[in-house]
């Protein structure tokens, strides 16, 4: 009876050994899937972080294309269709500034539009961004429209070519447009305006 006693008394801790071996086993799994679902919650907090970016870019994006002129916005919509553009954005537009502008009647660059040439094809290499560039060319209300809308495409052309061949720029990355008198940055109804308008504007894009 004594040695029943002691079997069952063994026995039972056998039991409990191997009921709390499984209990363990039971709650390992659990932390393991506690511990799966909080990877999975961060996962999803830091998708819904990028969505929000992403968002918050394409309203800025949407902000900016806004405040576009009429001119970039143009370019914006060329490149798009002509499928140049692997995001489809508007980046910034530069034209040389009136100490650089062309001379009446003149398509050539001084030797100050090559300066700031130099600088915008520098810009372009430290950013290092896939880009496309709009080169747009303008001029005054002097003349008739035909030969001013041809004066216009060799100002944007010298500048291509000027980008091409001492800034490196691909020829593939850019276009040529004459806007001639049509849509004038500046009023051409005075000599300062006038001189604003011998210009050339660069949209860039990506």
């Amino acid at each position: 009876m004594k040695c029943m006693l002691v079997v069952a008394a063994v026995a039972l801790v056998m039991t409990g050994c191997a009921s709390q071996k499984v209990v363990d086993q039971q709650m390992r799994a659990v932390d393991e899937r506690i511990a799966a679902l909080e990877e999975d919650v961060d996962r999803i907090g830091a998708l819904e972080e990028d969505v929000s970016a992403l968002k918050q870019s394409d309203a800025v994006q949407n902000e900016k294309t806004e405040r576009l002129s009429e001119t970039a916005k143009e370019a914006l919509a060329r490149a798009q269709e002509a499928g140049r553009l692997a995001k489809g954005r508007f980046l910034y537009e530069m034209r040389l500034h009136s100490n650089v502008n062309f001379g009446f009647d003149q398509k050539a660059l001084s030797d100050e539009a090559k300066a700031a040439l130099d600088d915008f094809a520098d810009r372009l290499k430290a950013d290092d961004k896939n880009v496309f560039i709009e080169i747009q060319g303008h001029t005054d209300s002097i003349g008739s429209e035909a030969y001013n809308l041809a004066l216009g495409k060799w100002r944007a052309d010298a500048v291509k070519r000027y980008l091409y061949m001492n800034g490196g720029v691909p020829l593939n990355r850019m276009s040529v447009v004459s806007y001639g008198e049509a849509k004038p940055p500046a009023d051409n109804s005075t000599a300062e305006g006038r001189a604003q308008n011998r210009c050339v504007v660069l949209v860039v894009m990506e």
